[in-house]
């Protein structure tokens, strides 16, 4: 399974650059992907976190691309791939889509054709971000940070220090220097001043960006912006005529239920595959879900 996987994900590597971006232009017509695969050489004193910052990249991301690889010291001179090539979402390409699984947020500016990706820290179990739509209702820059009742509670049940009535903003403010508010009671986009936390599921159900990143994201999402946030654990997708699949782990409370929806998602590959007369390459599909490394890798071939 190992070895079929990398001759699937071999040919993307031809397309190795120096660095990568955030903002691309939406795909043409008849392709689901954006972005390339890079590769950069870790230094001594780099740790997986330093290197996915670095890369706009968010730990598990940069981790489960790298199996086997020490994440701190993952040792210099090691060549280390960077998965930043990706299958939009399924569903409309409007506003903003959060994609809990792939823990990262696609936005697209109105009128614009293009697509910004960044990655997120979401909610840990038992504090689950919920999916569904919703809206952006308000932003702050500084914000401060009322700390609710329940994470009151959880700190006392932990023997943790009494949390203030509120944070004022400042190194101290969890929400960072941005905060965009949505229509869903309670749950915001905003930064953090734990950006190691971004990328991994550790907050209690809000979504956290690296401070550079709300900072770009903040000016161009307007009030009134479209969310949708989704639990989409494998995309499927088109590029260059061929059909490619992108796995994540699937959310841990919901592990249950992958077995049984990777039923309706065979039928749409085999109809799909179907409809441009080639034929789908089961045993790729597996291996890419049993080891999902968060990078599209091509699962037909012609008859």
């Amino acid at each position: 399974m190992a070895k079929h996987l990398l001759t699937r994900l071999l040919p993307l590597l031809l397309y190795i650059t120096s660095l990568p971006a955030a903002e691309f232009p939406m795909p043409l017509p008849g392709n689901d992907t954006i972005g390339e695969i890079h590769t950069t050489t870790a230094r001594y004193e780099d740790t997986l976190s330093d290197i996915a910052r670095a890369s706009d990249l968010g730990y598990l991301e940069i981790a489960d691309a790298n199996p086997g690889v020490d994440p701190w010291l993952p040792r210099e001179g090691l060549e280390i791939v960077l998965p930043t090539q990706f299958i939009l979402p399924g569903g409309p390409r409007e506003g903003i889509v959060i994609n809990l699984p792939e823990l990262r947020i696609y936005y697209y500016p109105k009128g614009e054709n293009r697509v910004i990706t960044h990655p997120l820290g979401i909610g840990r179990e038992g504090w689950s971000t919920p999916t569904g739509l919703t809206r952006v209702t308000g932003k702050q820059a500084d914000p401060s940070w009322t700390p609710p009742k329940s994470i009151r509670l959880e700190q006392e049940q932990e023997g943790g220090a009494p949390l203030p009535a509120v944070v004022p903003p400042g190194p101290d403010n969890p929400l960072g220097t941005h905060a965009i508010y949505l229509a869903m009671s309670g749950y915001l986009l905003h930064g953090t001043n734990k950006p190691y936390g971004v990328g991994m599921r550790v907050s209690h159900g809000c979504i956290r960006l690296y401070p550079e990143d709300i900072k770009s994201l903040f000016p161009r999402v307007p009030v009134g912006t479209p969310v949708r946030i989704i639990n989409e654990p494998y995309k499927i997708g088109w590029l260059g005529g061929r059909m490619y699949v992108e796995a994540h782990r699937p959310l841990s409370e919901t592990l249950s239920d992958e077995t049984q929806s990777l039923t309706p998602l065979r039928e749409i590959i085999l109809e799909q595959a179907k409809q441009r007369n080639l034929v789908p390459d089961w045993e790729a599909f597996e291996a890419a879900i049993l080891s999902p490394i968060g990078i599209p890798i091509e699962i037909t071939t012609s008859p």
